[in-house]
């Protein structure tokens, strides 16, 4: 009897911990991190270099070691998705802040799409930043 007591105080107590760790534990979401433009400008050009962070909203710090699958640069914004450009990764100089080398042709606006996996989370993080293309 006594046994049957303490197995069934100690379920209760199992679940009651169970449920209170799995209401204070925060999940963290993929939309809680975001792609920002260094310098939202450029000059036209080739070999350009543009400077991105990925931030935690959250924390409103920068992310390191983001792996960047997925990179395009068009002038989408101006309606010319057509006029695209190469983009080649440049080695990174600083936590959380990732480069990016490309050749701007004319002036106007460019849109840079990015999709990066952060460690540890499920999803894609997609962003799709103007640049904008001066003289």
């Amino acid at each position: 009897m006594k046994s049957n007591q303490f197995s069934r105080s100690l379920r209760l107590a199992l679940t009651a911990a169970v449920l209170t760790c799995g209401a204070t534990v925060a999940f963290a979401d993929i939309r809680n991190y975001e792609f920002k433009l260094v310098e939202p400008t450029v000059t036209v050009g080739p070999d350009k270099t543009i400077a991105v962070k990925l931030i935690d909203k959250t924390t409103g710090k920068p992310v390191a070691g983001a792996i960047i699958f997925a990179t395009r640069l068009d002038m989408a914004p101006d309606g010319m998705q057509e006029m695209a450009t190469r983009v080649d990764p440049l080695p990174a100089t600083e936590p959380g802040t990732y480069k990016f080398k490309a050749t701007f042709g004319m002036a106007g606006r460019w849109q840079l799409s990015l999709g990066a996996k952060v460690q540890g989370e499920t999803g894609t993080v997609q962003n799709k930043l103007v640049i904008q293309a001066d003289q």
